[in-house]
């Protein structure tokens, strides 16, 4: 740093001098170092070049092993499909030649003697030579199924639509064409090898196909992976993809014969190109060769970084040895240079420190600093000065006059005035008593303090206060407006509604809106906060939209915002001002590449009639707003009295609540599940009940929502789990006992530790625990739903689907994770035995439930003939009041014991 400090005149010139020669005896003392340090960086430089020249030679062998190694794969695996597929179509050729050696006369004659259970037999025969999969069919020339090797009688099915039979018919095709079809029966993929039918005479007559599945040759692909991020594929020549492993289901039956020509050329020739996949969008090495016979290529692929990786260790094992080496070469040019220097810096030291105490107190001050004389002369200027406000160090020196800085500072225009006047008035005041002055400067503001000195002159200091002064302004905004929207915050607002009430009190009524964005903490949750941020952000800019000039937007804290409109004191204007919210709300938001939709819940208080003061109006818009909620969400509400006694319930329910928690006030009842094949007890239902000490017993479906919405849901739910385990433990072995969860408590990352810890103190062995979950726990963040139910069941535990097809349902939640058992909900059971019931849902569920070796459990069943459709539906239990109620541990534990001893009677 420069430091701009000049005392006197006449020493000035000796001590320049002085520091000149100082300059030239400096470097030529360094100029060893610096042939030294060029030797050096020469050196470094040589072993970061060879160094580079080494790895891309690397790099280059590392591909060419790569290639070769994929080549050979392909060329293996073509080989191996050659002689297989040769094997496999031999079978077709001989039906070729036997229906042309059976002199048949006409293509009906051909179907009539086809489709008899002797060529069935025949068919069935020829095709157990080949893999289990494979089929044989015979089709007619109209393209009908005549005959197959799988299931007998055939069905009914037609391939005259199909490209590769009209080309047959037409007799364009080759002998043998291959082509990938969709399965009508079961939807799945089929790679078709077909083969044309001709009596002696040369009449068409159909075609014979043999058909494999994907998974066939999969499999063996499987067998033969390399391994890593490698990836073989069969395509057709014309570029479908046919199989490949890894599997890759989404784009089976894709057609990848597109880009350049160069890739082109992987399904005409044996090649070996890189590229960018299509599958996964990774660079690929990849190899491919076709089949002898067939329109088939292998293709052999592997990531670019999987065939680097070996590479890469080389490489940097080379970079790791070329550091080192750089680094001792420079750690011991570093010892000659410090001992060259050595000498040097014992010299310089004491200037050294004297110059860096003198740097750090002038040139180091966020304040410019002059010190004049008693003539008004200057004798210190710091740098700070100098660059404050652009003067000259030419002009601005020590011996100027003050009145010489002043008239510098004009001709510059960083000062206005009358220079004679500005340094008369100055002078005279700061020699009386010290002063303190505040000046603007192109849009900053400069704080001018000077203060005499003994022996006459003053020291004078300039500051920019500029941030200061914005800092305290930013202060005053932030205190009533809100730092993520700049809208009016809770402070502002209720100033401003202050007002509003005034002038309502004068008879100029308005409505205050409450806003609460629905769900706002899910998308916090699944998202972040920075995507909450940037919708909070956005919502604010549409509310703003929706206000006229003299009302206002205000962001009362977390996704809560407050309209006041003028005008809409009535109950219509309103309701057009919150349709109007409601709808700009709803339009979908672009947030950090996340497209959202959301709602709100409005509340509606009209000033003065729902309150004359602002808590008393702030408080009913807030309870009208909660209303909404209570009616679903995403709608509006005006405040009514009886709200306010609604409120003043559920939060003396929700102070019951925990005293029943502390008290021990909750009880379990048991609901037998019975087996529908054999009528015995296999398992009871855990049911929470409440019996309140004034108002009886309370519905669960009245205080869990409170619990859920309180999180006492979770000092229930593990409350009823030990219980309910501790009960279970005096029952027979063959009793299992299940226990709902609720969403809140799964979203709980101990909820696994606790079931462990449940189990180990009773003693209940896992497996005839069973934990109910609803389709709402994999709603909003399934990965974590699915991590948590994964957990439960390395425990042991059961884990069963409660409520299935009465919400979000989605039969991907039955292939992501396999549930022990699916219960169907008694909205079902109840209109079973109607004409237009629900029977067909039913016995779709038992059928989704069968195949994926889930049991089911029908609730809610109350008559013997509801009872008899579910068991002829195939259902697997059933629980309801035609068999047992609900009942408390003692009458179950009788019921057990009673049902026993009739079964052994």
């Amino acid at each position: 740093m420069r430091i701009g400090l000049q005392i006197g005149t006449g020493d000035a010139d000796d001590s320049l001098g002085t520091q000149k020669r100082l300059t030239i005896g400096n470097m030529l003392h360094h100029r060893p170092v610096v042939l030294l340090m060029g030797c050096g960086l020469l050196l470094i430089t040589a072993i970061a070049v060879v160094t580079a020249v080494m790895v891309g030679d690397f790099r280059s062998k590392a591909l060419k092993n790569s290639e070769r190694e994929l080549a050979n794969t392909a060329v293996l695996l073509a080989h191996h499909y050659d002689r297989e597929l040769e094997d496999f179509l031999a079978i077709q050729a001989d039906i070729v030649t036997m229906v042309r050696q059976a002199q048949f006369v006409s293509a009906d004659t051909f179907s009539g003697q086809m489709a008899t259970l002797e060529t069935h037999e025949l068919l069935r025969s020829k095709a157990q030579t080949g893999p289990e999969s494979s089929k044989l069919a015979i089709f007619s020339d109209r393209g009908m199924l005549i005959n197959s090797s799988g299931a007998w009688p055939v069905s009914e099915l037609s391939i005259a639509d199909r490209a590769y039979f009209r080309a047959h018919k037409a007799g364009t095709a080759p002998r043998t064409t291959v082509e990938l079809v969709r399965n009508t029966l079961d939807g799945g993929w089929l790679i078709v090898m077909a083969q044309r039918l001709t009596n002696a005479n040369g009449d068409f007559l159909g075609i014979v196909s043999r058909s494999l599945t994907p998974a066939h040759i999969e499999q063996f692909l499987a067998s033969v992976s390399l391994g890593g991020d490698s990836a073989i594929s069969i395509h057709h020549r014309d570029g479908f993809l046919m199989a490949r492993h890894p599997h890759a289901e989404e784009i089976i039956g894709r057609n990848l014969r597109s880009g350049p020509a160069e890739e082109l050329k992987m399904f005409d020739a044996n090649v070996n190109v890189q590229l960018t996949s299509p599958v996964d969008g990774r660079d690929r090495l990849v190899s491919t060769y076709a089949l002898k016979n067939l329109p088939i290529v292998v293709f052999s692929a592997t990531t670019t970084d999987e065939a680097l990786a070996a590479w890469r260790k080389q490489t940097r094992l080379l970079i790791s040895a070329a550091t080192i080496s750089a680094l001792v070469v420079s750690v011991i040019l570093l010892l000659i240079i410090r001992e060259i220097g050595k000498q040097h810096h014992a010299t310089e030291a004491r200037l050294a420190l004297d110059k860096q105490r003198l740097n750090t107190a002038i040139n180091n001050m966020s304040q410019g600093l002059l010190l004049f004389d008693a003539h008004a002369r200057l004798v210190v200027c710091n740098q700070r000065y100098i660059q404050m406000y652009g003067l000259s160090p030419e002009v601005v020196k020590p011996g100027c006059s003050y009145r010489d800085i002043i008239a510098h500072r004009q001709a510059l225009g960083s000062f206005k005035g009358n220079v004679d006047e500005y340094c008369s008035r100055s002078i005279q005041s700061v020699i009386v008593e010290k002063t303190t002055a505040i000046h603007g400067l192109n849009e900053r503001s400069v704080q001018i303090s000077s203060l005499p000195v003994p022996g006459g002159g003053w020291v004078s200091t300039h500051e920019d206060i500029t941030e200061r002064l914005r800092d305290g302004e930013k202060i005053a905004y932030l205190a009533h407006y809100d730092s993520l929207t700049d809208l009016p915050n809770r402070s502002l607002f209720r100033q401003r509604l202050e007002r509003k009430l005034e002038g309502a009190q004068r008879g100029a009524s308005f409505a205050l809106l409450y806003i609460d964005i629905d769900e706002f903490k899910s998308i916090n949750d699944t998202l972040g906060h920075p995507v909450g941020d940037e919708l909070l952000k956005q919502v604010a800019v549409r509310l703003q939209a929706c206000v006229g000039e003299d009302e206002f937007v205000a962001r009362l804290g977390g996704d809560e915002f407050a309209i006041v409109t003028n005008g809409a004191g009535d109950s219509d204007q309103a309701t057009e001002m919150a349709e109007r919210i409601l709808q700009a709300i709803r339009t979908p938001y672009q947030c950090l590449g996340h497209r959202l939709s959301t709602d709100a819940s409005i509340g509606i208080a009209i000033a003065p009639r729902d309150g004359d003061d602002i808590d008393q109006l702030v408080k009913n818009a807030d309870l009208a707003m909660y209303g909404a909620k209570a009616h679903g969400r995403r709608t509006f509400r005006f405040f009514q009295p009886e709200m306010d006694a609604v409120a003043r319930a559920r939060r003396q329910l929700e102070f019951d609540l925990r005293s029943a928690i502390a008290d021990d006030a909750f009880e379990i009842h048991y609901q037998p599940v019975v087996d529908l094949r054999s009528n015995k007890i296999t398992g009871c239902e855990a049911l929470l009940r409440w019996r309140h000490p004034t108002r009886g017993m309370i519905s669960p479906g009245e205080f869990i929502p409170i619990a859920e919405d309180t999180g006492l849901i979770n000092e229930i739910g593990g409350w009823t789990l030990a219980a309910a385990c501790a009960e279970a433990v005096q029952w027979t072995d063959d009793i299992t006992l299940a226990v709902n969860i609720s969403p809140v408590q799964f979203r709980q990352p101990t909820l696994a530790l606790l079931v462990a810890s449940v189990l180990g103190s009773t003693g209940l062995p896992a497996r005839r625990l069973e934990l109910e979950v609803t389709e709402a726990v994999l709603i909003h963040d399934d990965d974590a739903a699915l991590t948590t139910l994964n957990q439960l069941r390395a425990l042991g535990v059961r884990i069963s689907l409660d409520d299935f097809g009465t919400g979000y349902s989605s039969l991907s939640y039955l292939q992501r994770f396999p549930f022990d058992k699916i219960k169907i909900d008694r909205a079902f059971v109840d209109s079973i035995d109607n004409a237009d019931g629900s029977t067909a849902i039913i016995e779709a569920v038992v059928n989704i439930a069968a195949s994926r070796h889930m049991t089911t459990t029908a609730e809610g069943v109350e008559t013997v003939r509801q009872r008899d459709i579910l068991r002829a539906l195939g259902c697997t239990q059933m629980q309801g009041y035609l068999f047992s109620p609900a009942t408390p541990a003692p009458k179950f534990r009788a019921l057990l014991t009673k049902h026993r001893n009739t079964e052994a009677a």
